[in-house]
C-alpha cells in the first residue's frame, strides 16, 4: 500500500491507460459486441471527464491570463527589454507550432496516423475567409464568448481587461485583487479535476481499444516520435541560430553552457524548478545577471514552444484520427490560438491538456481526442519542458546584448 502512495500522477494516468488498452482488448476478444458494451457502459464516464475539462478552459484562460498581463506592472522599469523579450518568446512559439504542424501533416501524409471508427461524432469545418476569422477574434458581447467557448474572443477579453487593469493604476488594484483571487480557486479546481484523468483515460481508453483494436496502441509511440524529431528541428534550427546570430554563442559552447538545465528540466518537467539552474548557466554563457533575472522568470511563464509544437502535433493526431481534414485557415488558426495560449500556460502538471482543449474547441476538433496521448503525456512533457527553456535561455543571452548595446549608446551620448 506505501508503495501505490509514493506513485504520482503521471504515473497513475499511465497506469490507466495500460488498464484501459487491457480492459479494451479483453472486452474486443471476450465478448461477442465489447465495442458496444464498453460504450454504453465505460464511455459515458470518460465523457464526464471531459465535459469537466471544457468547463474548466474559459474559466482558466481568462484568469491565468489576465494574471499574467498584470504581472507585467512592473515592465516599464526595465523599458525596452519587456517588449522585445514577450516579442522574441512569441515569435519562437509560433515558429515552433508551424513546425510542429509541418511534422505532424508529414507524417499524416505518408499514413503514420491512424482512424479510428467513430460513431455520432459531429463537425463542420470552418469555411470562413481570413477577413471572417480576423473580426471573429474580437467580441460583441463578452458573455457571448464565454458561453461559446469563442476562445480566441476570451484571450482577447483577458488581453483587454489585464491592460485596463495596468492602466487603471490604484483604482484597478481591487479588480486586480478579484482576479487573482479568481485565479487560485480555479487553480485548485483544475487539480481537483487533473487528478481524475486517470479514471477518464481508463474509460475512454478502453472504449477506444474495444471498437479499433490494438493498432491505436503503435501508433501512440508514432506521434511521441513526431513531437521529438519537431523538438530537435526546433531545437537546431530557431536555436541555433538564435544563440549564433543574436546571442553571438557558438551551437556548441551553447549545448554545453545550457545542458546540465537541459537535464533537470528534462527529470523535473518543470521550468519553474529548472530555473535556478537556468539562470546559472545562462549567466555563465554571457548573460547579464540582472537581465537574465528578469527575462528567465517571464520566460518560464510565457515561453512555451515545446507546449505549442506538442499542441501541433497532437492537433493533427486527434483530427486524422476522427477522420477530419483541417484547412489552412484552421491551422493558422491553430498557430494564432496556440501561440496566446502560451501566455497563460498554468505552471502546474496537467495544464497542458487543458491547453490543448482550448486549441481543439477553437477550430472545432472533438476534445475527447486528449484520452488518446494523456497516458503518455508524461513523455511528451519531458521534452517539451526541455525545449522551453532552453528558449528561455537564448532569449536572455539576446536581450543582454541588446542592453549592453543601449548601455554603450547611452554612454556615448553622455560623454559628447
Amino acid at each position: 500500500m506505501s508503495a501505490l502512495k509514493k506513485i504520482k500522477l503521471p504515473g497513475w494516468i499511465f497506469i490507466g491507460m495500460i488498464l484501459g488498452i487491457l480492459a479494451g482488448l479483453g472486452c474486443m476478444y471476450g465478448m461477442a459486441d465489447g465495442g458496444a458494451f464498453t460504450t454504453a457502459n465505460l464511455k459515458p464516464f470518460g465523457d464526464i471527464y471531459i465535459n469537466l475539462l471544457k468547463f474548466l478552459v474559459v474559466p482558466v484562460v481568462l484568469t491565468s491570463i489576465v494574471s499574467g498581463v498584470v504581472s507585467l506592472g512592473d515592465i516599464k522599469r526595465v523599458g525596452s527589454i519587456g517588449w522585445k523579450t514577450i516579442v522574441y518568446y512569441l515569435a519562437t512559439t509560433a515558429i515552433a507550432i508551424v513546425i510542429g504542424l509541418v511534422f505532424a501533416n508529414v507524417a499524416n501524409a505518408v499514413g503514420l496516423f491512424p482512424v479510428l471508427e467513430t460513431s455520432g461524432l459531429e463537425y463542420e469545418a470552418n469555411s470562413s475567409n481570413v477577413m471572417d476569422v480576423i473580426k471573429g477574434i474580437f467580441p460583441s458581447n463578452m458573455w457571448q464568448s464565454f458561453s461559446d467557448a469563442n476562445m480566441l474572443q476570451v484571450i482577447v477579453v483577458a488581453l483587454f481587461l489585464g491592460a485596463g487593469i495596468l492602466l487603471a493604476g490604484d483604482a484597478g488594484k481591487k479588480f486586480s485583487e478579484v482576479m487573482e483571487s479568481a485565479y487560485a480557486v480555479v487553480m485548485k479546481i483544475m487539480g481537483f479535476i487533473i487528478k481524475l484523468t486517470p479514471i477518464g483515460v481508463f474509460c475512454l481508453m478502453a472504449d477506444v481499444v474495444a471498437v479499433n483494436g490494438p493498432k491505436i496502441v503503435g501508433s501512440l509511440m508514432i506521434v511521441i516520435g513526431v513531437a521529438y524529431v519537431a523538438y530537435i528541428v526546433h531545437f537546431v534550427v530557431c536555436y541555433g541560430v538564435s544563440a549564433t546570430t543574436l546571442g553571438k554563442v557558438g551551437f556548441v559552447k551553447f549545448v554545453k553552457g545550457i545542458w546540465p538545465a537541459m537535464v533537470v528540466a528534462f527529470t523535473t518537467t518543470s521550468s519553474a524548478a529548472t530555473l535556478p539552474v537556468t539562470i546559472d548557466c545562462s549567466n555563465k554563457m554571457g548573460s547579464d545577471p540582472e537581465v537574465s533575472s528578469f527575462v528567465l522568470p517571464l520566460g518560464a511563464t510565457i515561453n512555451m514552444d515545446g507546449t505549442a509544437i506538442y499542441m501541433g502535433v497532437t492537433s493533427i493526431f486527434i483530427a486524422t484520427c476522427y477522420g477530419i481534414s483541417l484547412t489552412l485557415g484552421q491551422m493558422a488558426m491553430i498557430v494564432l490560438t496556440a501561440t496566446l495560449a502560451s501566455i497563460g500556460t498554468a505552471g502546474v502538471s496537467g495544464a497542458g491538456m487543458i491547453m490543448l482543449a482550448m486549441v481543439l474547441e477553437s477550430v472545432g476538433l472533438p476534445v475527447e481526442g486528449i484520452a488518446l496521448i494523456a497516458g503518455v503525456d508524461k513523455l511528451f512533457d519531458m521534452g517539451r519542458t526541455t525545449l522551453n527553456i532552453v528558449g528561455d535561455s537564448t532569449c536572455a543571452l539576446y536581450m543582454s546584448r541588446l542592453d549592453a548595446k543601449r548601455a554603450a549608446r547611452l554612454a556615448a551620448a553622455a560623454k559628447k
